[in-house]
């Protein structure tokens, strides 16, 4: 088998890989009823309301152009529209909820692993929220439910699922415009933004990078100050065909292992080897 697969299957069963989700983890489900990319995204938003042309596909400029002169309440509902209808998660969601891991991040909006989370036991939220709308917080904390609790309760979960731009469900807080991402980015090399249970929980494992590609700024941004002061590697990115010359360098520069698969054969290779958790 696979050298590489080999060691990510190991660290899944001995729970020092933490899953990193992108949207492209939405192109493994049946019915995708929701955006799967920034451009996707932007995109919707665009078809809602007048946008200037140039940035009808700039997703984090076209939310700020929305937040600006419509409001940021029209913002989040716009947002909450489009993100309405919850989507079946695939099986390789299902999987990794059966895999009882510590700490699951989920860098999109859909909140389809949560919903594979949902048959599970001992789980909750931690949520990034825009300061735009919680002044003095970077984040809540959710039962599984959806009900709101203190972050204190975190500590007694078995598997902690990171939502850090937020999630449509339950309470639909989005970090997506330019001024969410300044207010975030300000303080993020210092930390602060990240929980403090999050911080706890990478020290000493690596990150598994699915559904995720870092062809933006933000993106890398975002991927590398979560990686950050977790363990030195080994990590990994499931990113099948050609990389740009920005993924490359920072795969690189973050001794992240890149393995060239699809998500299904990838799939398919975990389960094979890897039995579901009692």
């Amino acid at each position: 088998m696979n050298t590489i697969l080999d060691a990510i299957i190991a660290a899944l069963a001995n729970k020092r890989a933490i899953p990193y989700l992108g949207p492209g983890m939405l192109s493994l489900v049946v019915e995708k009823t929701v955006p799967a990319t920034a451009v996707e995204l932007a995109e919707q938003l665009a078809a809602k309301t007048t946008l200037p042309f140039k940035i009808r596909k700039n997703l984090t400029a076209a939310a700020q152009y929305i937040e600006n002169f419509k409001h940021r309440k029209t913002l989040v509902a716009m947002m909450k529209e489009v993100f309405a209808h919850k989507t079946e998660p695939a099986p390789l969601h299902r999987h990794l909820a059966t895999l009882q891991l510590p700490l699951i991040v989920d860098a999109w909006y859909d909140g389809t692993m949560a919903t594979a989370l949902a048959r599970s036991e001992g789980w909750g939220m931690l949520q990034g929220v825009s300061r735009a709308e919680h002044y003095d917080q970077w984040v809540q904390t959710y039962l599984p439910d959806g009900t709101q609790c203190d972050v204190a309760q975190a500590e007694k979960w078995r598997t902690v699922l990171y939502q850090p731009i937020g999630s449509a469900w339950p309470a639909s807080n989005f970090i997506v415009s330019d001024s969410d991402y300044v207010e975030v980015l300000t303080e993020i090399d210092i930390q602060s933004p990240i929980p403090a249970l999050v911080q706890a929980l990478r020290k000493d494992r690596g990150f598994l990078f699915l559904g995720c590609h870092f062809d933006n700024q933000l993106t890398r941004s975002y991927a590398r100050q979560i990686m950050k002061r977790s363990s030195d590697g080994p990590h990994w990115a499931v990113l099948p065909g050609e990389l740009t010359r920005n993924e490359e360098r920072f795969l690189q520069e973050q001794n992240i292992t890149r393995l060239d698969m699809d998500l299904n054969a990838f799939f398919d290779a975990v389960t094979e080897t890897l039995p579901v958790a009692a």
